[in-house]
């Protein structure tokens, strides 16, 4: 009844094989699955459960909520609490516009910054993902950094043709392709600190260079902060690595776990959205009243929760040296990248600092680890080139439980 038996693809276990497990239930840092099988969760719905599954907060939020109206199709008082709430965390967001999704996020961001720019192409890095619009799913050519080509069926070449790929944490390719198509390019995007090919930190000064040459050229930048908004820091990783962006998107935490997306960035800018300005986007459900609640309690609880990005670092931290450890012992040579709270593992003995790296990890060989874990209770993302989330609901002993796991697992999984 369903495309592959799933509504995404990475779900459906076709990058490690098997058949995936159908999840029925979830509270803080575990899920069961329709069998009542347990597992220690490092998914997290794909990053938005900062908190853990269930978090009290968000699930009283809801239900409130719910009892009063799920949508209205009208402004609401709660939307503007969270358009405020959002300014507070990340100031470079002076106005900000609710969506449904990353996806629709960064398609309005693009079109925002081409309007405002009169210009129409974007530079985006190999590797990144910011949804599923026709300009971002394209890849790099053969050549250092050129025009892209359909990645999808459906993407038509002209619509390729306006995305310029380049090579992330090589910022020499992207002022090539500044000097190859001057005032032409309207915006370069970017995960700051990717994600969607595995975890992937920006190299010392990369972030710093793509502001600079954005401004040289008169270009905006665009932060996905999708994934690493409120999470890699409070105020995103524009603040961990002290970058102001021009326009960001943001999805995942914001919702507490509902469907949501926001766009943001300079006044100037954003008030050129309809109704204020002639950039149309619009959406019956954007700012709905269950996501904003949900959202709301979530910020409210991370909020609350003084010491929560210390322990989160100091959890992923512990986790990260155990997996060195049991790759030490093992006598096997991997590449354990983090950032934060987010992780990966990359079967390969090379640094990851791109696509071209990343692409060198073995695939089989992550399957066979994948399952593993999966068979002794730990959940990790089922695809090699995916990021996994420590949430504040782990434990130290849920961290020593994963890393006796991992040990035990690298052994088998040969």
């Amino acid at each position: 009844m369903l495309p592959g038996g799933v509504n995404s693809p990475v779900r459906a276990f076709k990058a490690v094989g098997g058949t995936p497990r159908f999840i029925a239930r979830a509270k803080g840092a575990h899920v069961w699955d329709e069998d009542g099988r347990r597992y220690l969760d490092y998914v997290g719905a794909w990053g938005p459960m900062l908190l853990g599954h269930a978090h009290p907060a968000a699930v009283d939020a809801i239900a409130r909520q719910a009892a009063l109206g799920t949508a209205f199709g009208a402004p609401t008082a709660l939307e503007v609490e969270m358009a405020e709430r959002i300014h507070a965390l990340v100031p470079s967001i002076e106005m900000v516009r609710m969506v449904n999704s990353g996806t629709e996020a960064t398609m309005s961001a693009v079109r925002l910054a081409r309007a405002a720019t009169g210009r129409p192409r974007v530079l985006k890095f190999e590797g990144c993902y910011h949804g599923h619009g026709d300009s971002f799913l394209v890849k790099a050519g053969s050549g250092a950094a050129t025009f892209g080509t359909p990645d999808s069926p459906g993407v038509t070449a002209a619509t390729a043709r306006d995305t310029l790929t380049a090579r992330f944490n090589d910022s020499g390719s992207v002022r090539e392709l500044f000097a190859e198509y001057p005032d032409e390019i309207a915006a370069v995007i970017v995960e700051p600190v990717v994600g969607n090919m595995g975890v992937v930190a920006p190299a010392r000064g990369f972030l710093q260079d793509l502001r600079e040459l954005c401004a040289a050229d008169r270009a905006l930048l665009i932060f996905d902060e999708v994934m690493t908004g409120f999470r890699v820091a409070p105020g995103g990783a524009q603040q961990r690595y002290h970058v102001t962006p021009d326009l960001t998107t943001l999805g995942k935490i914001v919702g507490g776990g509902l469907p949501v997306g926001a766009y943001g960035g300079r006044r100037d800018l954003m008030s050129q959205v309809s109704p204020s300005g002639p950039v149309y986007q619009a959406g019956t459900m954007s700012g709905n009243p269950l996501a904003m609640a949900s959202g709301l309690a979530m910020l409210d609880a991370i909020a609350a929760d003084v010491d929560l990005y210390d322990r989160l670092e100091s959890l992923g931290a512990s986790l990260e040296a155990g997996i060195r450890d049991a790759l030490a012992r093992s006598g096997e040579t991997c590449h354990v990248a983090r950032v934060g709270s987010m992780w990966t593992l990359f079967f390969t003995p090379q640094a990851v600092t791109d696509w071209t790296t990343a692409a060198t990890a073995d695939r089989a060989r992550y399957g066979r680890f994948f399952h593993a874990m999966l068979s002794r209770g730990v959940s990790l993302a089922p695809s090699q080139l995916e990021a996994n989330f420590v949430s504040g609901a782990h434990t130290a002993s849920d961290i020593a439980e994963t890393v006796a796991a991992v040990a035990e697992s690298l052994e088998v999984s040969r």
